[in-house]
């Protein structure tokens, strides 16, 4: 299902509304919320929406369980760390418990933190399917979701859920989280915005790349849903299945 909305503000307050109906009605089912959450600029806007009211009061924050689908290995207060990012506009003003907030610890071997952050995963999960009620992510220029980029060794793990890796010609090492286990979730949410994702968006939804040059086409829920909220700008390049323009919400 693809949602087109005028602006990233517009955008963002169907993803914060979408937050809090998911999280509500996951506590109810089942007395807890897992979320796994995306780092980059595109989703700050929702997380500072959901730190006011009216939907602050909206979300059981106690039942939440909060984890995120990669980081960079820097330190916690790096400004290019998700977590301190996801801190910064959502945790810091809400009232989760810090024994449920999962980070992925950036600041330490790699190899290591994604063997942690495997073990922290399958703790919480406990022998019961890895599933999550919500997922959010994002969509770069070149196709990558999490840190799932073209032609990396990430794409074909089968077994792990965690695991290292690095985006071509970049130094930083990162963690991120799999295609089998972001497509175990419940909901998946793209949250895509501005002109310049336009092409990539285009190519990904109504073209048939391969999913090693564009990893977004990996991430398909298995028994749950695909959702992707997308801006006009974004949304640009996108035909209605009559040719016209896409549908704004």
């Amino acid at each position: 299902m693809i949602s087109v909305y005028p602006d990233l503000d517009a955008l963002s307050r169907a993803a914060a509304e979408l937050f809090a109906e998911r999280a509500a009605r996951a506590v109810a089912e089942h007395g807890r919320c897992a979320i796994l959450l995306s780092g980059g600029e595109t989703p700050r806007r929702a997380y500072e929406l959901l730190a006011k009211e009216p939907l602050r009061d909206r979300v059981p924050w106690g039942k939440l369980h909060i984890f995120w689908g990669d980081e960079r290995c820097v330190a916690p207060d790096d400004h290019r760390s998700n977590a301190r990012m996801v801190q910064q506009a959502l945790l810091d003003r809400v009232p989760v418990p810090v024994g449920q907030v999962h980070p992925i610890l950036g600041d330490r071997d790699p190899r290591e933190a994604a063997d942690e952050y495997e073990d922290t995963l399958r703790r919480f999960f406990a022998g019961a399917a890895p599933r999550f009620d919500l997922v959010l992510l994002g969509l770069g220029d070149d196709g990558h979701t999490a840190s799932l980029f073209p032609d990396s060794q990430a794409l074909e793990e089968r077994q792990r859920w965690a695991t290292v890796t690095r985006r071509a010609g970049e130094e930083i090492v990162r963690v991120t989280l799999t295609p089998p286990l972001i497509n175990q979730a419940d909901l998946v949410v793209f949250l895509v915005a501005g002109e310049d994702k336009a092409a990539v968006i285009h190519e990904v939804l109504e073209n048939h790349p391969d999913p090693r040059s564009l990893p977004a086409k990996l991430i398909m829920p298995e028994q749950g849903e695909l959702r992707w909220l997308v801006d006009l700008p974004a949304a640009s390049l996108l035909r209605r299945t009559n040719g016209s323009s896409p549908i704004v919400v």
